[in-house]
């Protein structure tokens, strides 16, 4: 928080450069991204993305940082803080609404109207003779070959186990923050943020069978594709967040925040639970119904 000559005054940002530079990091991103995708493989344009994406967070951080260790923020710009993250959460829950309602409208309503559910007996008649409703399915005309589907026990239970412990271990941290026992919060911190790198791990180790053993891909039809859409964004958004609470857990050392101005920690827990939530409805709807 600011001193008390800056506590009424309202704080105006300086202009910065990151946000576009951020911009045009991202734009190469997933231009060599859908490059990747369409069989170009790893091309300069991905490679290129990153680094400045990579760049771009670690610099515009640090400057945020150094401003907030001088003082010049004040209770104003903590609440505008604090809504700013709330909006950017709502439009993380927006974006995954998106893919889990692609998830539900291909179960729910696409496969029942191909495979001649209600009025739609012609549909089946004429266009997927004999195409039957079941869900996972790589479609009617069996994109991607014979697979075998990811069941719900195994890894998937063993990372669910992981992240519900990490929203454990993050709100010991929390409480330890606001009681001033710096030892415990760093150690749960700590721990926090080396699951969700043992998470990430692990996925990757489920892709890799999934892959190799059940041949199940990108391009094992509807099945595939919203597999690798809903697991793969959440697992990127598991890899930022760990990330986050690594830099949280090295200002902690340094002996950043108090128990009364802390939101940076607060804004990491809040995105960590939000990414425990998703992985709940990955969990039951993805894996196990």
């Amino acid at each position: 928080m600011a001193n008390s000559a800056n506590a009424d005054k309202y704080y105006i940002p300086h202009g910065t450069r990151w946000p576009i530079i951020g911009s045009v990091g991202l734009f190469l991103l997933f231009m060599g991204v859908s490059n990747w995708l369409n069989g170009d493989g790893l091309n300069i344009a991905v490679i290129a993305g990153v680094a400045v994406v990579v760049g771009m967070m670690f610099l515009w951080f640090g400057e945020v940082i150094r401003e907030s260790e001088a003082g010049i923020f004040n209770w104003q710009v903590d609440s505008s803080f604090r809504v700013g993250m709330m909006w950017f959460i709502f439009s993380e829950v927006m974006f995954f609404a998106c893919f889990f309602g692609a998830l539900f409208y291909a179960r729910q309503l696409a496969l029942p109207w191909i495979g001649g559910e209600g009025n739609n007996f012609f549909t089946n008649e004429l266009l997927w003779q004999g195409f039957e409703n079941a869900w996972p399915t790589n479609g009617p005309a069996a994109v991607g070959g014979e697979y075998s589907v990811m069941g719900p026990w195994g890894l998937p239970a063993i990372n669910t186990i992981i992240l519900l412990t990490s929203g454990v271990t993050i709100t010991v941290a929390h409480h330890a923050l606001k009681d001033g026992k710096r030892g415990i919060l760093n150690i749960f911190l700590a721990l926090t943020f080396l699951l969700g790198f043992l998470f990430v791990g692990l996925q990757a180790e489920e892709y890799i069978h999934a892959y190799q053993d059940l041949n199940l891909t990108l391009e094992t039809g509807i099945y595939g594709s919203t597999f690798f859409m809903l697991t793969g964004f959440h697992g990127l958004h598991v890899t930022i967040g760990a990330i986050m609470l690594f830099i949280i857990w090295l200002r902690c050392v340094r002996g950043h925040f108090t128990p009364e101005n802390h939101f940076a920690f607060e804004a990491t827990a809040w995105y960590w639970h939000f990414v425990d939530v998703v992985w709940l409805g990955l969990f039951i709807f993805v894996y196990w119904l």
